[in-house]
């Protein structure tokens, strides 16, 4: 029974070390790649950029900024083509992190050089925004 408990001890301490490692880690590249921008900026400067929502289709179907495109950062690598390296890339998600790792692919792995995100959450979003509705 020891044996059982110090193993799910160890599973569980290390499990929590990879958490906050991989927090860690986009945060520092985050900061490291500058590309955080607040409200403001994003909605002064938004319409020279190509807006993409990061979050799943029926959270964008909900509601999105006015004027963004949704690609699924799960979808990311199978759309990439639909983006053009030319101009800036605006991200915004549920969560930041999940904006750095899209930003990370786009500048290393696709070569766009203009790539922000939101600095807070689109549920924390003051400008306008837009529902889909179905037919």
């Amino acid at each position: 029974m020891q044996v059982l408990n110090a193993v799910l001890y160890v599973i569980v301490i290390g499990f929590l070390v990879y958490w906050v490692g991989s927090w860690l880690y986009f945060w520092y590249k985050g900061r490291q790649m500058g590309g955080s921008i607040d409200q403001k900026t994003f909605e002064k400067t938004m319409r020279k950029a190509q807006i993409v929502d990061l979050r799943e289709k029926n959270a964008f179907d909900a509601k999105h900024i006015l004027g963004a495109r949704n690609l699924p950062y799960t979808q990311l690598k199978y759309n990439e083509g639909e983006l053009r390296p030319d101009l800036p890339v605006y991200l915004y998600g549920d969560s930041k992190n999940i904006c750095v790792r899209a930003a990370i692919k786009l500048t290393k792995k696709w070569n766009f050089s203009d790539v922000k995100w939101l600095e807070d959450r689109f549920s924390d979003w003051e400008g306008q925004t837009k529902k889909t509705t179905k037919l």
